[in-house]
């Protein structure tokens, strides 16, 4: 842990192959105007529940009151499970405030890892606002609440795009993907800016990774891709797992490649990471 040119505190994760990360830990301000986003979808749901369960009050008021409290409790943190598991990370507010929940390790985040988080709201939002929990954050060095320290998570900041040289990435002569127009627009469409990024990154550093490590690295690369986005087995047949990777990454980035001047090669908008 350490902190960059701006003072935020900045999350280094190496790898198993030896590939080292920063990542930008989110400020606790940031985290706040997530929370209130996220606490707005829960009161609107809240409310739609409530008048549900009016009709309940003329049978029984006492019944449709603790039904209220239950599905509000129910709704509060299942929100938080649902969203972070089926976004990697996110909620409606993260989403908005560029925000994700990683593992503090590198890992791939777990669900139980979520659920463990997000039962302890509760517990950060003592005694009103976050108070404990962002008392916890403020001093910690990882900038973790209670419920990410018993997760082992930290909430990162995703950073504005920027413009990286990557003239020294070179497409195969002939990239088979070209010929699945449908498998490259699934790329661009799920494959996140932070996932591109650690691909390129991984393709940059590629030389520094000693050989057995390297193949194990793209092999996992490439199998993450390959399960995000099937592929027909004709497609990267007789390639390498490197070569899927860098194959991967140029399909996503063609488009921005066109726009750039020759004279300066590859000029690619990617994210920090």
């Amino acid at each position: 842990m350490m902190l960059n040119l701006s003072g935020r505190k900045t999350l280094q994760i190496q790898t198993p192959e030896g590939v080292v990360f920063n990542l930008t830990v989110a400020g606790l301000f940031t985290r706040f105007l997530a929370w209130t986003v996220d606490g707005a979808a829960v009161m609107a749901a809240s409310s739609f529940i409530t008048i549900c369960t009016a009709f309940m009050a003329i049978i029984s008021p006492d019944f449709a009151n603790a039904l209220s409290i239950i599905l509000y409790a129910v709704i509060s943190v299942g929100y938080g499970i649902y969203t972070e598991w089926k976004w990697r990370g996110q909620s409606w507010g993260k989403r908005l405030l560029r925000l994700r929940v990683i593992d503090a390790s590198g890992l791939k985040l777990q669900l139980s890892q979520i659920i463990i988080r997000n039962l302890l709201r509760p517990v950060d939002l003592l005694p009103a606002c976050y108070l404990l929990g962002g008392s916890f954050a403020f001093w910690n060095r990882r900038g973790q609440r209670l419920g990410d320290l018993a997760a082992n998570t930290v909430v990162v900041a995703i950073p504005v795009a920027f413009t990286i040289n990557t003239q020294s990435i070179k497409e195969a002569k002939y990239n088979s993907f070209r010929d699945y127009p449908h498998l490259e627009s699934r790329l661009r469409q799920r494959v996140k800016p932070v996932e591109a990024a650690l691909a390129l990154d991984a393709i940059l550093r590629r030389d520094e990774i000693s050989p057995e490590a390297r193949v194990e690295l793209f092999k996992d690369i490439a199998n993450y891709f390959r399960d995000l986005v099937p592929f027909e087995e004709k497609v990267d047949d007789m390639i390498t797992d490197e070569q899927f990777v860098r194959n991967v990454v140029a399909s996503i980035y063609r488009q921005n490649s066109a726009r750039q001047p020759k004279s300066s090669g590859l000029e690619l908008n990617v994210p920090t990471v």
